[in-house]
């Protein structure tokens, strides 16, 4: 299973596809939104995000590339941490599975994740990068898919918490 946790910018990754996490309103944001949108080109990709409208919490889409190495982003929404008791893990792991599904629709063969939803929607980064890890390799191993995956960290901290790296 051809799975990474890499140390990273998104951004700057020569995959077929990158995954934004996204809110519902497809609207450009902070975090690795805003760095995704900005590394894009925002006006064109915010213009395709309008065309689409607006997705539910897990749900994916795609739009191109446009200025990124990357020639797809994947936006999904991820889930704001209330605790763990209302469903946020399993929100969670259909982003992951969404997106996989999606790419793998697509014929995508190498696709790159940020830790959706660990940065200003709150989820433990621990418990995020662990539903990231366990979603990614299952859907792998249950596709019988030749993907390359990789979780991108972006930071130092992040990257020694992880059990993975």
């Amino acid at each position: 299973m051809p799975f990474e946790i890499i140390k990273g910018d998104i951004t700057k990754l020569r995959v077929d596809a990158i995954v934004n996490a996204a809110n519902t309103g497809l609207r450009m944001g902070g975090g690795v939104c805003g760095a995704i949108f900005e590394a894009a080109g925002p006006r064109e990709l915010q213009e395709e995000c309008d065309r689409i409208g607006w997705i539910e919490t897990g749900e994916a889409v795609i739009t191109g590339g446009y200025a990124l190495p990357a020639k797809y982003v994947i936006h999904t929404a991820g889930p704001v941490w209330q605790g763990g008791g209302s469903g946020e893990k399993e929100l969670l792991e259909a982003c992951y599975r969404n997106s996989l599904a999606l790419a793998a629709e697509k014929g995508l063969s190498s696709i790159a994740f940020p830790v959706i939803s660990a940065g200003v929607y709150g989820y433990p980064r621990d418990q995020a990068i662990d539903v990231a890890a366990k979603t990614i390799e299952a859907f792998l191993e249950q596709s019988g898919r030749d993907m390359q995956v990789s979780l991108v960290i972006y930071d130092r901290e992040a990257m020694m918490e992880s059990p993975y790296a």
